[in-house]
């Protein structure tokens, strides 16, 4: 694993060993990249289940002002520090902040902030939180407008978001898919 593009490009990523943390493959973290383009630039991104990092990690090489990194998992918390400071350098203090703890002890930590965009990636036995996440996160107000959320999930799985999300674009890759959701233009 490794960053793709941007001012980190080829720098290697660490992952726990164990089952614990399923990394998104470099081809699907590149082909999404590829899908949401310049909405990377100056965002303030989320990633609630950040297992290596690798997601917030390739939105701040490409040009994200901020990224805030949230997982339980110990081992995943060593390899999100770890990675955070090879790809960021001395950039670390201020541009990435990890918090250690589960999704949603992350949002409450958070109150106040508002993101541009949102990676939820949970380990596929979480299904439900996806919409529990969204959910929190709107209570919050913690989606900026124009927010986009990319949901990586089990192709085959069946993810209720709830009112007012919309998936406005789903690509498949082999047994994953991710789902780019927006809130409705009501909401936004």
């Amino acid at each position: 694993m490794r960053i793709i593009s941007g001012e980190a490009k080829g720098r290697t990523l660490f992952a726990p060993s164990g089952q614990d943390t399923r990394p998104t493959s470099d081809k699907i973290r590149g082909s999404l990249f590829n899908i949401i383009g310049a909405r990377v630039l100056d965002a303030r991104v989320l990633d609630l289940f950040g297992g290596t990092g690798a997601l917030a990690l390739e939105a701040l090489s490409r040009g994200a002002e901020s990224a805030v990194i949230a997982d339980n998992s110990r081992a995943a918390q060593q390899a999100i520090d770890r990675n955070a400071r090879s790809v960021l350098k001395d950039e670390f203090s201020y541009r990435a902040q990890l918090i250690r703890g589960d999704y949603r002890s992350a949002i409450g930590a958070m109150e106040g902030r508002m993101f541009d965009l949102v990676f939820l990636d949970p380990p596929y036995r979480m299904v439900e939180a996806y919409g529990d996440a969204l959910k929190r996160l709107l209570q919050a107000d913690m989606l900026a407008p124009g927010c986009l959320i990319v949901l990586e999930r089990q192709r085959e799985a069946s993810v209720a978001l709830p009112e007012p999300f919309n998936v406005i674009d789903t690509r498949n890759y082999s047994d994953t898919a991710v789902d780019f959701v927006e809130l409705s233009a009501a909401e936004a």
